[in-house]
């Protein structure tokens, strides 16, 4: 915000911001979030150890996710597709999905964008839902 109290644009630089544990092998850098003044979107970047994987899960509005390094395996709605850096994806809420590090020896790192600052994460297996913020609490 500026001296009145404007919301104003940032830059945010990924290295200096502290990673979030996800669990399996994958930590996450929160961009921009509400606290920064976002109202429509919430993105952030992922990044999988060699071989690791999310768990399938869908969410409450649409997503789009973008492979910045790294070889990964989208897996949308139950049929696998290859990736490479650049490609991008875009998921329309509610649709059973995951990210596999398709390397056993690098890391894959993805850009995620989510279409609503109160976006949440449905895990498939449980059931359990819980806001995608929540996910950042827990940094390395």
């Amino acid at each position: 915000m500026n001296k009145d109290g404007e919301i104003t644009g940032v830059v945010l630089r990924p290295d200096e911001i502290r990673a979030a544990d996800r669990g399996n092998g994958a930590k996450t850098i929160p961009l921009v979030v509400p606290s920064l003044g976002a109202r429509s979107l919430i993105n952030g970047i992922t990044i999988f150890a060699p071989g690791a994987a999310i768990p399938l899960h869908s969410h409450n509005c649409e997503e789009s996710v973008m492979v910045l390094e790294g070889e990964a395996i989208a897996e949308i709605d139950g049929v696998q597709h290859r990736l490479k850096p650049m490609d991008t994806t875009w998921l329309p809420p509610n649709l059973p999905h995951r990210f596999i590090n398709a390397s056993a020896d690098k890391e894959m790192k993805i850009l995620w964008i989510y279409a609503d600052i109160a976006a949440t994460r449905t895990l498939i297996e449980s059931g359990e839902t819980r806001p995608i913020a929540a996910e950042h609490l827990k940094r390395l």
